[in-house]
């Protein structure tokens, strides 16, 4: 899957997965949702990430944030997180191996009504889930932060996302409403955001698709009627042994191992 360093583009929203080591739950203990929020907080401070919206689940993250101009603050905002919540873990736990899945994955989002719906879809993660019933009753969510802005240790980049949506007033209010109607409609789970490459108009995605250069080449923009957006996928095919340019970043000698740590 993509890494968001091999698709960035500047001055675009992200919508960023990272699976557990064969979908395992290693994020089933409170504590280690924690850990994975806490060293989000440092990578915020360290290097200026943008979060707009989080979840935890039990064996994996969503993360949505604001990519800039810099190229390698998400992927190094990526690996702090990922590699500190991993050499936690297994410490405490006394074990060894891969914690994640050794790629994250991202999704270019379009704002507006399409940045609305995937924020929607990461804060209902665990309502889909039959966990709880409402993203208010799991911690470990951008939810909390979104309804009641700590003074301090504030995570969420909440004027960015404001301006984002166009929500200047009432954002409370409007955000609990559209959560509301969300839950209340419910939904199956969506993989389009997050194993597409772009989500939104179709001007979006064909934009994306055009920026991208080589990397967007193979790649098809199709039509979600039901959903009534557009996507960008990578090739059905698999990626074979011959590395052509548009995927010569997955040779062996190019792999990130999250073994090593900043």
């Amino acid at each position: 899957m993509p890494r968001a360093n091999r698709h960035f583009l500047p001055d675009h929203v992200w919508h960023i997965t990272h699976r557990c080591h064969e979908s395992s739950f290693l994020l089933k203990f409170s504590i280690d949702r924690s850990t994975w929020v806490r060293w989000l907080f440092e990578a915020k401070k360290r290097y200026g990430l943008e979060v707009l919206n989080y979840a935890i689940t039990s064996n994996h993250i969503h993360l949505m944030v604001y990519g800039g101009k810099d190229r390698e603050v998400i992927p190094k905002s990526v690996q702090l997180v990922a590699g500190r919540t991993a050499q936690t873990y297994n410490r405490r736990k006394k074990r060894n191996g891969a914690f994640w899945e050794d790629r994250y994955h991202a999704t270019a989002i379009d704002t507006e009504e399409h940045l609305i719906r995937c924020l929607l879809y990461i804060d209902l993660n665990m309502v889909r889930a039959g966990a709880v019933n409402h993203p208010g009753n799991w911690r470990h969510c951008g939810y909390h932060e979104l309804m009641n802005p700590p003074k301090r240790y504030r995570i969420i980049a909440r004027e960015r996302l404001r301006e984002l949506l166009g929500v200047n007033e009432n954002f409370n209010n409007i955000y609990e409403e559209w959560v509301r109607k969300a839950i209340v409609a419910g939904s199956a789970k969506q993989t389009f955001w997050s194993k597409s490459v772009a989500v939104g108009s179709r001007d979006y995605v064909s934009r994306v698709k055009g920026n991208l250069g080589l990397q967007g080449s193979g790649r098809n923009v199709r039509s979600l009627k039901t959903e009534n957006l557009y996507i960008l996928k990578d090739p059905d095919e698999s990626y074979n042994s011959v590395f052509r340019p548009e995927n010569a970043l997955l040779r062996h000698k190019n792999s990130l191992f999250w073994e090593v740590y900043p």
